[in-house]
């Protein structure tokens, strides 16, 4: 069930005069990453084969994800009107693909794959609030604060149905934990760093994913502040099997945000393509 509606975003609000040009490239990426919902309930669906409560579970995710990527490319066409979110979304479908027809998670167990979902929409709830936060225009304030609702909803959602699970296959704080750290290892994957370039880039410019990756998080990581990670650590300790609040949370989350800061000095460093 929705929480909300496109139509319930207030479109006759948007304000060009206060769109930041470095916030758009990043909407593109997020619309294209988000709209590709349907193809993850797919891929549920199939490691969840027999479980047809946490299947209907996906299928509703998944909608609300798909709503996600139509409310933000959008935005992004108004804010940029040369841009085609629809070409450029296809242009995505035909280079990134999930396995869909997966039989077993990629995490080892069903649990395991849900101590990964839980680790993504921990990343996602803390971006869109920061991106929100960030935001001056108003109508992609507003977007922003229904989307982290909903991803923290999510996180709910995986985290209900991860102490389901976690009744079957018993897995020990260290192997949960082992999960989890490589799911966050794997937001610089290839997904948001070809959304980035397809949503930013001409089809003619070959795909580098060291600068498409550089570019996105050069940027993205300006909005972050530490109230932002806390709560993200937060959240992951919880879904580990560790206390959310305690000294061991709050030291990892000043090491997370030390290692924020010095990738965004790195990152800063790479040129975006010359048109």
């Amino acid at each position: 069930m929705k929480h909300w509606r496109i139509d319930d975003v207030p479109w006759d609000r948007f304000d060009r005069s206060k769109v930041q040009a470095n916030i758009i490239p990043l909407v593109k990426a997020a619309a294209m990453v988000e709209r590709n919902g349907s193809d993850y309930a797919l891929y549920l669906n199939s490691v969840f084969g027999d479980d047809p409560s946490f299947q209907q579970a996906a299928n509703d995710w998944a909608q609300e994800e798909i709503q996600h990527g139509e409310a933000l490319g959008r935005w992004a066409m108004l804010a940029d009107p040369n841009w085609d979110f629809a070409d450029s979304f296809d242009r995505y479908r035909t280079g990134y693909r999930v396995d869909t027809s997966a039989q077993q998670s990629l995490r080892g167990s069903r649990a395991g794959e849900l101590i990964a979902r839980c680790m993504v929409e921990t990343g996602t709830s803390s971006y869109y609030t920061a991106l929100g936060e960030e935001a001056a225009e108003p109508v992609l304030k507003q977007i922003c604060k229904h989307i982290a609702a909903d991803e923290f909803r999510h996180y709910k959602l995986f985290y209900d149905h991860l102490k389901r699970y976690l009744e079957v296959h018993h897995i020990g704080i260290l192997g949960r934990l082992r999960i989890a750290l490589s799911r966050i290892g794997e937001s610089e994957d290839e997904e948001l760093a070809f959304a980035y370039h397809c949503g930013n880039e001409p089809a003619s410019a070959g795909f580098d994913h060291n600068r498409c990756m550089a570019l996105y998080l050069a940027q993205a990581m300006t909005f972050y502040r530490f109230h932002h990670v806390d709560r993200a650590m937060g959240m992951v300790f919880k879904a580990v099997g560790l206390r959310p609040r305690s000294r061991i949370a709050e030291y990892s989350a000043k090491i997370a945000w030390s290692v924020i800061q010095h990738k965004k000095r790195r990152y800063a460093l790479v040129q975006p393509l010359v048109a």
